[in-house]
């Protein structure tokens, strides 16, 4: 029982929780006057990369630095393995009317790595910490150049989402103007950040959960389910897990050709394999997604969330064990 409700597991409930709120409680428009929540999770996304300024460890970033062969192929994985995965399939998709779950699938496979997990993820299974922490710190900021510039390809040209400048202003405003704040401050509030750092985590996870339900607010009181009926989330439920299990193996045997030892391995694995929930919440804004498709690019970041959680969680206390039982 206790394993069921950890607290990775209680955020997924939560998720669910807003969803069903949305639907049950929906934010209405009218209801700004008295709380602006959009207002709200727009600081909200330019506080959390602000944190995460504060919270990068330059030095540790600048220590690993010389592993360089494993850090190029979990970027790789991440910006260039997983993109070219969901292209394989635009000419079949491209002038139909599967384009725009494919392109929900694709704005998946352009996010950075997520941070906490893939560290956590790599400690359970006693792979390389120290390799985790950088890659899932430098995968974000990458992200922050390569997300944006994989979507643009297809957003501005096919889905007029709107001006692209205003995507870029939208991209300094809130994302790296609070970064390089952060990174200009970290020396003065590192330990203020470290000693809070549990708070700070609450705060992320609260404006991703805000996100979440105004979108499905949003969703349910335009009707925009009725643009995803059943067969359409069972086919995003497949591919993003076929996405899933196609990298993590496609990068084991990458890993063994390059003759990596046991732990860098699991880096490789865990933290090429993973995706942003936090980013792509903030992205879906950022890039100025439609109002009516925003449910469509979020299903696919929180099923694949979701999944990755659960399943990681389950393999790496499962090759923690395995290790304990060839030591004895």
């Amino acid at each position: 029982m206790a394993k069921v409700f950890n607290k990775q597991n209680i955020f997924l409930f939560l998720l669910i929780g807003m969803v069903v709120m949305g639907k049950l409680i929906p934010f209405e428009k009218s209801y700004n006057h008295y709380f602006n929540l959009s207002a709200f999770i727009d600081w909200g996304i330019a506080g959390i990369f602000l944190l995460y300024g504060l919270k990068l460890n330059l030095k540790e970033v600048v220590k690993d630095i010389s592993n360089w062969k494993l850090h190029l192929l979990i970027q790789s994985g991440t910006f260039i393995l997983f993109p070219l995965l969901v292209l394989i399939f635009y000419p079949l998709v491209k002038g139909t009317e599967y384009y725009e779950i494919w392109l929900s699938i694709f704005f998946l496979a352009a996010l950075p790595s997520t941070v906490s997990s893939s560290v956590v993820m790599v400690s359970i299974a006693k792979g390389n910490v120290t390799s985790a922490i950088f890659n899932a710190s430098i995968s974000g900021l990458i992200g922050i150049v390569m997300t944006p510039l994989l979507m643009s390809f297809f957003l501005t040209s096919q889905s007029g989402s709107g001006d692209q400048g205003e995507v870029v202003q939208q991209l300094l405003i809130k994302v790296l103007l609070p970064i390089v704040l952060g990174i200009i401050f970290n020396p003065v509030f590192k330990k203020w950040v470290t000693k809070y750092s549990k708070i700070i985590a609450e705060f992320d996870k609260l404006i991703i959960l805000l996100i979440v339900y105004e979108s499905f607010s949003t969703a349910f009181i335009e009707n925009i389910f009725n643009s995803v009926p059943p067969v359409i989330f069972l086919i995003l439920v497949f591919s993003v897990v076929f996405l899933f299990f196609a990298v993590y193996n496609i990068l084991k045997l990458i890993s063994g050709k390059m003759k990596f030892n046991a732990k860098d391995t699991i880096t490789v694995t865990f933290c090429g394999s993973k995706k942003s929930l936090v980013h792509g919440s903030l992205f879906l804004l950022v890039l100025n997604i439609p109002e009516d498709k925003k449910v469509l690019f979020l299903l696919p970041v929180m099923v694949y969330h979701s999944f990755q959680l659960f399943y990681v969680s389950w393999l790496a206390n499962k090759i923690a064990e395995r290790s304990i039982d060839n030591k004895e």
